[in-house]
């Protein structure tokens, strides 16, 4: 008697491909991204139902981030347009007011949590406080892959009393260890090593360039085995491999070229974090110089005022506590009297940052107007923890300056939407970043 048929759901026999799977060559193992074949069957069905030329005017980005904020009584101004009236914080960069617009009643959408979304200012990413975060990639990753080459350095990620967080994140979504000793990264840009160094580097670049060439020749095996969708994965994959090949390439040219000559001295990293003021003022002439010299095209600067004590300097008042506790003032008018200090400080040396990126000559045109600087918080009242309505500047870069956009402080405006316009003034094309809708209302070029 015949085995009736068993009219039920077809099961594949086949395995799935493991998530280890590696592509091997030259010692050394390089993963896959994850594809359908690395997905049981069902899940498989389930699951389908301009770069800036060599030679062109050079355009660049400075983003700079106080992440406990600013007094917003101090810094924010009446009125709209052209016509507004400073604020206080405003004041102290008057003789710029032409050079900035100062944006009102903005925030990143469904970012929230207080103080961590100070790792999501340049990526977006949703919820940063959640214990199932995962971070995205940052303006400036977007912008040193895609116009890295043409530098140096794709990017220079610097910070101010501390070293574990940042604003830039790679494509992966993983945190790019900032630099916070001026005295080393003015090494990397300006001082030139030995003979001897420069061809130890090279080396070390060519071991990188034939581990990738090498294993990229294993995927063609693997290929016989995917489906379309895998395919396109894997040809995506070794999009980004290539890409990094190109990179590789680029820096092992860059590296038998003579750095950049300038007349400054190595800096003297103060070494008391107290010296808050002192570390970021070398760290505004570090971005500066390298700015100038065209080191790179893509700088971040994390300044961490919740990591610092009570700040050292001569002030017309004693700071007597650390800076995180004066951001949660409770109104209280000693705190706040304290913080508006800081504040001010924080103010008066952006207005020299801004006086010395506009006075270097680039053929003819001022720097400033070659260079965007992103300047603001990921906290709207840091004594609140609140997240929206976020005190931002954008300077430079050949934009009309010279207004106050103001949109709904209540049902705030996108600020990934900047990041996108910022993203094509570089002259980079993409259609979205983050959660932006469309580039930023209001912003025309000069």
């Amino acid at each position: 008697m015949k085995t009736p048929p068993a009219y039920g759901p077809y099961i594949s026999t086949r395995r799935p491909l493991s998530r280890r799977h590696f592509l091997r060559g030259a010692g050394v193992a390089l993963s896959l991204p994850f594809l359908d074949a690395m997905l049981p069957t069902f899940a498989r069905a389930q699951a389908s139902s301009s770069p800036l030329a060599p030679g062109a005017k050079p355009r660049r980005m400075l983003a700079i981030i106080n992440n406990l904020g600013f007094l917003g009584s101090n810094f924010s101004p009446s009125g709209e347009g052209s016509d507004y009236k400073l604020s206080p914080y405003l004041e102290l960069i008057k003789d710029h007011r032409q050079d900035f617009t100062v944006l009102s009643g903005v925030s990143l959408p469904n970012v929230y949590g207080g103080h961590p979304t100070e790792v999501a200012w340049l990526t977006g990413a949703p919820s940063p406080a959640s214990s199932s975060f995962r971070n995205t990639i940052s303006l400036d990753q977007v912008v040193a892959g895609k116009i890295g080459t043409l530098t140096r350095f794709p990017s220079l990620s610097l910070a101010v009393n501390i070293r574990d967080r940042s604003l830039s994140v790679s494509g992966t979504g993983v945190t790019i260890p900032p630099e916070d000793r001026a005295a080393n990264v003015f090494k990397q840009l300006f001082v030139q090593g030995t003979a001897a160094e420069v061809e130890t580097q090279i080396r070390q670049l060519n071991t990188r360039r034939s581990i990738l060439d090498t294993v990229s020749g294993h995927v063609k095996d693997l290929e016989k085995n995917l489906g379309t969708p895998d395919r396109e994965r894997i040809d995506q994959y070794f999009t980004s491999v290539r890409s990094l090949e190109s990179r590789l390439q680029a820096s092992q040219e860059w590296e038998k070229k003579p750095k950049p000559a300038v007349t400054a001295p190595v800096p003297v990293d103060p070494a008391n974090p107290a010296q808050y003021f002192e570390k970021l003022k070398i760290m505004y002439d570090l971005a500066v110089l390298a700015l100038q010299t065209d080191s790179t095209r893509a700088i971040t600067l994390f300044s961490a005022c919740a990591n610092t004590p009570a700040v050292a300097g001569n002030f017309d008042l004693a700071i007597t506590e650390a800076y995180h506790g004066l951001s949660h003032h409770g109104r209280s008018p000693d705190k706040m009297a304290q913080l508006r200090v800081l504040d001010v400080e924080n103010f008066k040396l952006f207005n020299k940052l801004l006086a010395g990126i506009k006075a270097v000559n680039e053929n003819g045109e001022s720097l400033l107007e070659r260079t965007m600087v992103l300047y603001g918080s990921n906290l709207g009242d840091g004594n609140a923890h609140l997240t929206d309505n976020l005190p931002t500047i954008l300077a430079g870069g050949g934009f009309k300056h010279g207004r106050h956009l103001v949109f709904d402080s209540a049902r705030n405006y996108p600020l990934t939407n900047l990041h996108l316009t910022m993203l094509h003034r570089l002259g980079i094309e993409a259609d979205k970043f983050s959660s932006s809708t469309g580039t930023f209302r209001g912003l025309e070029m000069s």
